[in-house]
């Protein structure tokens, strides 16, 4: 038996036309896959990235803005 949620769904993706129809599911392909590749990070992995982050950036091992405009104009 379908949620609410679910029938809600149905019910507006019915009133829709073919292109709208299309242009939802291609939006929930994209949705599911974004999903599928990237998976929910733990807090701990979260703080962990940060961390190392900072470590990096303290080291200096970053570049500024203007560099990063710079090297974007040699693509």
């Amino acid at each position: 038996m379908a949620t609410i949620l679910e029938s809600e769904m149905l019910n507006y993706f019915t009133q829709l036309d073919n292109a709208e129809k299309s242009s939802v599911v291609k939006m929930l392909k994209a949705f599911i896959k974004f999903k599928n590749e990237n998976p929910n990070v733990t807090i701990e992995e979260y703080n962990s990235e940060l961390l190392a982050a900072e470590t990096e950036f303290k080291k200096g091992n970053y570049i500024t803005q203007d560099q990063l405009l710079n090297e974007i104009k040699s693509w």
